[in-house]
């Protein structure tokens, strides 16, 4: 009898566990599957009664098809994809270089450069766009996605520094050394050592780095005007119409967007899930 009631409390307590769990996950992901599904409802459906489970699915995807075909969404991914993959790199190159030098080389005040960088998170994005915009028209930036590139990387450059400067704090001299002493040069030993250890790192950084760009819609709205120019946010926000709301072609809009963000996060998750952790304790 003593022995079965911790047994039913331990039984209670992973049952109130997994159902705080499925409470969490269904609340996260309930907007999603909710977006998915409108986007999947034919148009007569959009405005009536709503419900759970779609009583009728639009077999032509009418809202994708209008989406692509009537409305300069497939330019906005190019640009939008454009922009994201060079903010990852520039992102991942500097922020590697950075953490690498600071935590290998004596730098004077490296504490103070790397919590410093970090400020740039104080100030709200419309406030570091409006400035920035003044600038870029006077380098003849204006209205070209360069600016957005370089917008982008003020904000994930600091992030990459600081998450990086905890692995390479915390990773044995000695690997590299002994590295050097087996013939590696210093770059070579940088390259074969320090970058594979790293990799969950570089991984979190460069997922980061894709999703604050891809998601953006402020230095985007700001600092781009011209259509040709748009990214996905800033033309998905001009679906929404003054007089009417295009819900089914918004709808299927977000679910692409979304869309890489899912394949990302398939293949890479191990590699995040890793990255936070570590980073979490070693930083």
């Amino acid at each position: 009898m003593s022995d079965s009631l911790p047994q039913r409390r331990s039984a209670l307590q992973r049952v109130i566990l997994y159902a705080g769990v499925a409470l969490m996950c269904a609340w996260s992901f309930f907007p999603i599957y909710w977006m998915i599904v409108s986007s999947l409802r034919p148009e007569r459906d959009l405005f009536g009664r709503p419900t759970l489970i779609p009583s009728t699915i639009d077999t032509g995807l009418k809202s994708y098809r209008t989406l692509l075909e009537l409305t300069d969404y497939p330019m906005q991914f190019k640009n939008s994809m454009l922009v994201a993959l060079t903010v990852v790199v520039i992102t991942l190159v500097i922020s590697v270089l950075i953490a690498y030098v600071v935590t290998r080389y004596r730098v004077p005040g490296k504490k103070l450069i790397v919590g410093s960088m970090l400020y740039a998170y104080m100030f709200p994005p419309l406030l570091l766009a409006i400035p920035m915009l003044s600038i870029f028209a006077s380098l003849g930036l204006a209205d070209s996605l360069i600016s957005v590139v370089v917008a982008h990387c003020t904000l994930t450059i600091p992030l990459g520094v600081w998450l990086l400067w905890g692995f390479f704090k915390v990773m044995p001299l000695d690997l590299e050394e002994a590295a050097m002493v087996d013939g590696c040069t210093r770059a070579g030993a940088f390259f074969r050592v320090v970058l594979p250890l790293s990799l969950p790192g570089i991984v979190t950084v460069a997922i980061f780095s894709f999703l604050l760009s891809w998601t953006d819609y402020v230095f985007a709205f700001v600092l781009v005007s011209s259509d040709s120019q748009k990214t996905l946010p800033v033309g998905l926000a001009s679906i929404l119409g003054t007089f009417d709301a295009r819900w089914g072609e918004l709808m299927s809009g977000a679910t692409l967007i979304a869309l890489p963000l899912l394949v990302l996060f398939i293949f890479l998750s191990r590699y995040f899930i890793q990255g936070l952790a570590s980073g979490a304790m070693k930083g």
